[in-house]
């Protein structure tokens, strides 16, 4: 098992879309089961970036920056919730490689550019990944409103405060890994987005439902190295 990691996640936006739990099911192996919010599954487009992913033992500082783009939804494994992610496009080849020799996450390499503009942030992805899908992003998205933290037992909590995620290796083995951090930090969000091609990459056609968006500025993390579930 690899050690544990520091990572600061920064300009986070959650663009959520509800969808048929048999859509999402179908996706997921075969272990893990559908986690629901008052009968419907989601889907999540998250872009952000990280500013520092190193191994905890490095000093601050001393991390990668990792620009990313996943799409995501959300799950149980013997009643743990968790996350599980379907993809996720990132701009440094060392951070992907990695991720998906010792964590088992589908991570692809990807030109990335973020830039902030006051309370909005400009974000592109175009996947260069050897092999992969072509797959284009781009968004605009901001903070508005009064800035609050979700509270248990509502849609905002279910998908923002997640604390495990599980992946599946090549072999067929379901793993996980354990994420810890301060609750979000969240505001209700503007955004304009074209994501019709991440969607697609992943098996999904764009769903027809409003999306809910939810802003953070970010928050610090250590994520545990990858463990098997026995």
């Amino acid at each position: 098992m690899i050690g544990p990691l520091h990572m600061d996640w920064r300009h986070v936006l959650f663009a959520s879309w509800p969808v048929d739990p048999h859509l999402v099911a179908a996706h997921l192996p075969d272990a893990l089961e559908v986690d629901t919010h008052d009968g419907r599954a989601w889907l999540s487009v998250v872009p952000f970036t990280n500013v520092d992913v190193r191994p905890t033992a490095l000093p601050s500082g001393t991390g990668l920056p990792l620009p990313e783009l996943n799409l995501r939804t959300y799950v149980t494994y013997e009643g743990t919730p968790a996350v599980y992610f379907f993809s996720l496009d990132a701009d440094g080849l060392l951070g992907v490689l990695g991720a998906r020799a010792f964590h088992y996450l589908p991570y692809y390499y990807a030109d990335i550019d973020l830039e902030v503009d006051g309370d909005r942030v400009h974000f592109r992805s175009r996947r260069r990944h050897p092999g992969a899908r072509p797959v284009g992003f781009e968004g605009a998205y901001g903070p508005t409103g009064d800035r609050y933290t979700a509270e248990t037992g509502t849609l905002t909590h279910f998908l923002t405060e997640r604390y495990r995620y599980y992946t599946e290796a090549p072999d067929g083995s379901l793993h996980y890994a354990d994420i810890s951090h301060e609750p979000w930090p969240l505001y209700d969000a503007v955004a304009d987005l074209e994501a019709d091609a991440l969607f697609d990459a992943n098996g999904f056609e764009t769903p027809d439902t409003e999306p809910l968006f939810q802003y953070s500025p970010g928050v610090e993390t250590t994520a545990t190295g990858s463990v098997s579930v026995e």
